[in-house]
């Protein structure tokens, strides 16, 4: 049995990983790579001709774990995806969004181009297309939570709830070779506990091997106050400026998190009444989904719909879908908050929505969710005085704040807490989906308290299980 790394080793976008047991290639997660110096491998020959896959199993529906799969399946990928119900749902409009995204702005370029009077050809071609997007939709298959999937003779896996997003999982992978069975467990993304929506993570007992993310393995979540607390300043304090609100949103999980916490101080009057575009389909379809999923919402949602205050509604709140709409919010008076995609940076409507307000003393750019290397939010966030944005470049001087509060992932105290609950240490934890000095810091911390064996893989190794 062989354990292959071909994504989010020593960086935290772009998971993938390969278990070779029993006879079969099994893929979990096949996500895109969205720092920029490791953006070239999305376009890069798989290092396992798709082909030979004999089934992906996927955690969840964020595009850094499900977004390079169209291009897997266009490429020669022809066996199943095997995903919980919200997966699936959120997995199709992430990956028509993805595709509309890459087409949009391969036509943008080629156009802008064109503007500053540069020679074609113009070799602007999107990753995949909205083709390539639906047609690995035909390839998603229905799992349930706690419920066993043979995979192949002696290969079963067990998806369990993770707690990061609705419908994500941690994986279980038991195979049985020689008269002996051996427990892979694939972390995914562990989500936080005590959060908003959803129930805490699931927690497992034993295992041969862990492969674990460490996102946030070099650091607790900064506590500045409550996430509702920070958000009532932060609005105010613009709206007396006079200025936007701008935040980049993560489609999935964070948007509907902002928006419980917009809801909550809306009815408690903590805000002024003030005009909150959601300016992001995608997210717009995704609140839908965790609409129709409430049965795997937590106790205190499940209380607030009882009592008729739904977490996504308040007033104020505009959704907004066409580009026509989002074009003229621009043209709006006043001060509004612009809640847009993308939570990085890296594409989507929220670029257009910075380059108008960045340069604005009076406005804030307030950030939810990490921000990877070489992203354009990383940049904002980290101080630079200038970014390029849309092929200009812009003088920051909109005020930037960071709320902490809302991290969809669990952080060094949650994976150690998770960790804590194995009964006996695994052969080996591998630590992947996360930044090398994260990784690190996060890998002394465990030998040393837990004196456990800990590797951190390089890309495209291999480890003998």
């Amino acid at each position: 049995m062989k354990l292959q790394f071909l994504g989010a080793n020593r960086q935290v976008t772009g998971s993938r990983h390969l278990l070779r047991a029993g006879g079969k290639n099994i893929l979990v997660d096949c996500g895109l790579f969205q720092e920029r110096k490791f953006q070239s491998r999305n376009w890069e020959q798989s290092p396992i001709p798709p082909s030979e896959v004999d089934v992906l199993l996927l955690t969840h529906a964020h595009l850094d774990h499900c977004g390079l799969i169209p291009k897997f399946v266009r490429d020669g990928f022809c066996g199943y995806i095997l995903a919980t119900a919200p997966t699936m749902d959120l997995a199709r409009i992430i990956w028509e969004d993805s595709a509309r995204i890459q087409v949009e702005d391969a036509a943008y370029k080629e156009r802008r181009h064109k503007r500053e009077g540069r020679r074609g050809p113009f070799p602007n071609k999107p990753l995949y297309t909205i083709d390539d997007a639906q047609a690995a939709m035909k390839q998603l298959k229905l799992v349930e939570y706690d419920k066993d999937i043979v995979l192949g003779d002696g290969i079963t896996a067990v998806y369990r709830d993770a707690g990061h997003i609705i419908g994500s999982a941690m994986i279980e992978v038991f195979v049985r070779e020689n008269g002996t069975e051996k427990k892979v467990v694939f972390s995914g993304d562990v989500g936080m506990t005590d959060r908003p929506l959803l129930q805490d993570p699931h927690i497992v007992h034993e295992a041969d091997y862990i492969l674990m993310e460490s996102t946030y393995g070099d650091r607790d979540h900064k506590d500045h106050g409550k996430a509702a607390d920070v958000l009532e300043r932060v609005v105010n304090e613009t709206v007396e400026r006079g200025g936007n609100l701008i935040i980049p949103t993560f489609a999935i999980d964070r948007a509907q998190e902002i928006l419980y916490t917009f809801s909550e101080l809306a009815h408690a009057k903590r805000i002024p009444q003030i005009t909150v575009f959601f300016d992001s389909p995608m997210a717009i379809k995704a609140t839908e989904i965790y609409k129709r999923y409430k049965h795997l919402l937590d106790d205190e949602t499940h209380t607030l719909l009882k009592a008729g205050k739904h977490p996504f509604q308040f007033p104020g709140l505009h959704f907004v879908r066409t580009p026509a709409e989002s074009i003229s919010i621009n043209s709006k008076g006043g001060s509004n908050v612009i809640l847009a995609g993308s939570g990085m940076c890296t594409g989507g409507r929220v670029k257009h929505h910075l380059r108008r307000n960045i340069g604005r003393p009076e406005s804030t750019i307030l950030f939810a969710g990490y921000q990877a290397h070489g992203t354009l939010g990383r940049r904002i966030l980290q101080g630079d005085k200038e970014v390029r944005i849309l092929g200009k470049d812009y003088t920051v001087r909109a005020k930037i704040e960071e709320l902490n509060g809302l991290s969809a992932h669990a952080d060094r105290k949650g994976l150690m807490s998770w960790l804590s609950c194995f009964k006996a240490p695994p052969k080996t934890l591998f630590l992947t989906h996360g930044e090398v000095e994260a990784a690190r810091s996060l890998a002394e911390h465990i030998r040393s308290t837990l004196g456990w064996e800990v590797d951190i893989p390089e890309y495209d190794s291999t480890a003998d299980l």
